[in-house]
């Protein structure tokens, strides 16, 4: 029996345990501020990204197997490339 999805949405929904199982590991490990969905970003947009025909067995592999330090990179990057702003305006006196 095939398992296919026909939206990333779909995919998302039948690995979620494997990514909450992930996320629970991180969570001991001390890097608490990595999320399920964060594990599912990096993937997509490092591990996935020019993949083609994955197995859902190949899937819930990477999720699992997928370095800690790798993810936590990949999120310092994510956050230094944001746009910042001052918040200057909002404040008439500190």
């Amino acid at each position: 029996m095939e398992n296919e999805f026909s939206t990333k949405e779909e995919l998302f929904t039948r690995v979620k345990p494997a990514l909450q199982a992930k996320e629970v590991e991180l969570h001991r490990l001390g890097y608490s501020y990595i999320s399920s969905i964060d594990i599912w970003n990096y993937l997509i947009e490092t591990k996935w990204k020019s993949s083609k025909n994955l197995m859902l067995s190949d899937i819930v592999n990477d999720i699992m197997h997928t370095n800690e330090k790798k993810i936590a990179d990949y999120l310092k990057g994510k956050a230094t490339r944001k746009k910042r702003t001052d918040y200057f305006k909002d404040y008439e006196e500190i």
